[in-house]
C-alpha cells in the first residue's frame, strides 16, 4: 500500500499535515497512531494464536 505512494507522495502528506495539525501536534498524533498500530498487531497475533492451538486441539 505504502510502496504506491512513492517520496513526493508522502513529503506531500506531510507537508498537509504540518499545515493543517501544526509542529506542536504532530508528535502527539504521531505517537498516538503508533500506539494504536502496536495494539492493533498484538490483537491480530493473539487471534492467530488462538486460531492456531483451536487447529491443534482437534
Amino acid at each position: 500500500m505504502l510502496s504506491s505512494i512513492g517520496i513526493p507522495g508522502l513529503i506531500l502528506i506531510l507537508t498537509i499535515a504540518l499545515v493543517i495539525f501544526g509542529p506542536k501536534k504532530l508528535p502527539e498524533i504521531g505517537k498516538a497512531a503508533g500506539e494504536t498500530l502496536k495494539e492493533f498487531k498484538n490483537s491480530a497475533r493473539d487471534l492467530t494464536s488462538d486460531s492456531e492451538e483451536k487447529k491443534t486441539e482437534k
